[in-house]
């Protein structure tokens, strides 16, 4: 007779991946910074935030310059607000990109897809506020 011993962890017992999220409101639209990982145990809370977040008609900046971890699943998180953001008229934007994120943004060709920038995220809003809308 064989015995096998599994252990199942409980909840308490499972890492989840850090994430915390901080959002300013700014002029120019929405700046939302992205610190820790995103992956499959909190991709959706990154989703719902953001979308808590974002204005009528604003752009949305995220910072992910402190951003250590992204897989597949933050990966479509930015690929579908991106794609709501354009059916409202504005647009994502993303700031800082480094490291495993911006390797993963490369290898699955999302980085020419999304609007991504070096600099901060204040100054990226200041100048998508200072820009004129094109006429109609």
């Amino acid at each position: 007779m064989t015995v096998r011993i599994i252990f199942v962890p409980s909840l308490p017992e499972i890492a989840l991946s850090p994430l915390r999220l901080e959002c300013q409101h700014l002029d120019g639209g929405v700046l939302i910074t992205v610190i820790g990982e995103v992956d499959i145990t909190n991709a959706a809370q990154l989703d719902t935030y953001i979308r808590q977040q974002m204005l009528p008609g604003r752009p949305v900046v995220l910072d992910l310059g402190r951003l250590t971890f992204m897989d597949s699943t933050g990966l479509q998180v930015l690929a579908d607000v991106h794609v709501t953001l354009r059916e409202q008229g504005t647009a994502l934007h993303l700031t800082d990109v480094h490291g495993i994120p911006a390797r993963a943004l490369q290898i699955t060709g999302l980085w020419s897809f999304l609007n991504i920038h070096s600099s901060a995220g204040e100054v990226i809003l200041r100048d998508l506020s200072n820009q004129q809308a094109p006429p109609t």
